[in-house]
């Protein structure tokens, strides 16, 4: 079943087509990645889904509703969640507090087992519960943000650079978890920095260029070192 469709949209900022044409589909329980060089349009994408980004043609449907000229508020209604690049915690809030605003910003109304579901993926919340958020180290924050968005229980989970600054030791954890994620069955797309790990992870990977989709790539092509790279030259 399809989470989430985008359909030859386009985004333009002044003179400037950041993403043109492009199309797209996340089933549900499916990892879908963009990767490209910097400006390629990866973020603007998840703006435009999110309806924070000037859209000019196309469409986007979330389980086959359009949200196109809708605001934020209205998608997140919807079923999306974007876990946004930079974290946006709230530092002087305690984890759990953190935890709670995505709570109340549930369609179902909030519960306990959300919380419990995201200690489960990220235990060190768990530990850290009462502690402000502020004080937390670059990882745990980005774990904070990505178990917000969670607890919300979106259809469709946005990524922008989840793994931006981190250590490798923590990069393995955000991805780890990433796959549990799917195996939860919710829709995935993941703009990532880390061309060869989001190859391997996600079910397929579109490389984007000028705002263009230049080529599709699955798991097996992760090993294949001087494919991602022309297709990064593309």
């Amino acid at each position: 079943m399809t989470a989430l469709a985008v359909d030859g949209l386009s985004v333009r900022y002044g003179a400037v087509d950041a993403v043109r044409g492009l199309s797209l589909a996340v089933n549900v329980g499916e990892i879908v990645g963009l990767i490209g060089p910097n400006g390629a349009g990866k973020s603007s994408t998840l703006h435009a889904i999110m309806g924070a980004a000037p859209v000019v043609g196309g469409d986007v449907r979330v389980r086959d509703r359009s949200v196109v000229g809708r605001n934020s508020e209205d998608v997140a209604r919807a079923g999306v969640a974007l876990v946004p690049e930079g974290r946006r915690i709230f530092g002087e809030l305690t984890v759990e507090e953190n935890l709670r605003l995505g709570l109340a910003a549930r369609r179902s109304g909030g519960n306990g087992n959300a919380l419990d579901s995201a200690f489960e993926l990220f235990p060190v919340l768990r530990e850290s519960r009462k502690r402000a958020a502020g004080t937390l180290s670059g990882g745990q924050q980005q774990q904070l943000a990505i178990a917000r968005a969670l607890v919300a229980e979106p259809d469709v989970l946005l990524l922008d650079e989840p793994s931006l600054g981190l250590a490798p030791r923590i990069v393995d954890v955000v991805f780890h978890a990433l796959a549990a994620i799917r195996e939860r069955g919710l829709a995935v797309l993941l703009v990532e920095q880390r061309a060869q790990r989001t190859v391997a992870l996600a079910d397929r990977s579109h490389v984007l260029a000028n705002g263009r989709l230049r080529l599709t790539l699955g798991p097996d092509d992760a090993a294949d070192t001087e494919r991602l790279i022309a297709a990064y030259m593309a």
